[in-house]
């Protein structure tokens, strides 16, 4: 298994990339539209799956922080880090005009969970672990910072041809909804991967479940097909 460095387990194209779309983050006609339109979808299915009103939650890879304020907004009290300055600056000013409040970090996820073990009811961790080289790292330290019976909740891409042409070859080169090179094939997880990674991070997985994007509608929706986009659910054992 790679060993990651809580310093070093990103990719520095990655973050550039991802600043450079940090002022048009909250424009919902702009790159990240797709974005936009999964977000209820993600804050549906957490809400579903756990109680937001008074319950600490930590957003780890928050971008622009679109899931970091829709949580607060159902009531949750937000913890929400990334390592992309410029993004976390469109958050924070963000937050400023719609008055919700998050409390924003720029640190790695690794170095939060020697600082804060076991202090979050839930955490979120959405279009991130095929962004970064070691996604157990990850997992594990998420693992670390919920309490005894929290939740983990991710989303990530399927390591599939149709993801393949559906991701890649449609989002970012016909369809152009995604910046090309957003997103590396070889990075895509299965669901049995991270099922095992899970399990090596000592939470049970209660659920998995397709998240399509219909890009002719702009909107999304949950799908028992898992072989693009999906979400999965897991709990940290009492």
């Amino acid at each position: 298994m790679t060993t990651t460095s809580s310093h070093s387990n990103f990719h520095q194209a990655e973050l550039d990339k991802f600043d450079e779309l940090a002022q048009r983050w909250w424009d919902p006609n702009g790159p990240q539209k797709a974005l936009h339109a999964l977000n209820p979808v993600r804050l549906d299915y957490v809400a579903q799956r756990t109680s937001l009103a008074g319950a600490a939650v930590l957003d780890v890879g928050c971008g622009g922080g679109l899931l970091s304020e829709a949580l607060a907004k159902a009531g949750a009290q937000v913890t929400a880090i990334d390592l992309a300055p410029n993004l976390l600056k469109v958050a924070r000013l963000h937050g400023l005009e719609s008055g919700i409040k998050v409390h924003y970090r720029q640190l790695p996820v690794e170095q939060l969970a020697q600082e804060a073990p076991g202090s979050f009811d839930a955490v979120t961790c959405m279009e991130m672990l095929e962004h970064v080289p070691d996604p157990a790292s990850v997992v594990r330290a998420c693992a670390t910072l919920l309490k005894p019976g929290g939740r983990l909740f991710l989303s990530t891409l399927n390591r599939t041809p149709v993801a393949f042409a559906l991701a890649i070859v449609g989002a970012e080169y016909i369809a152009r909804l995604l910046p090309k090179g957003t997103h590396q094939y070889r990075d895509f997880i299965k669901p049995a991967e991270l099922a095992r990674l899970l399990r090596e991070a000592k939470l049970d997985l209660e659920d998995v479940s397709g998240l399509m994007y219909q890009p002719w509608r702009n909107a999304a929706r949950l799908s028992t097909r898992v072989d693009v986009n999906y979400l999965a659910c897991a709990r940290k054992p009492e």
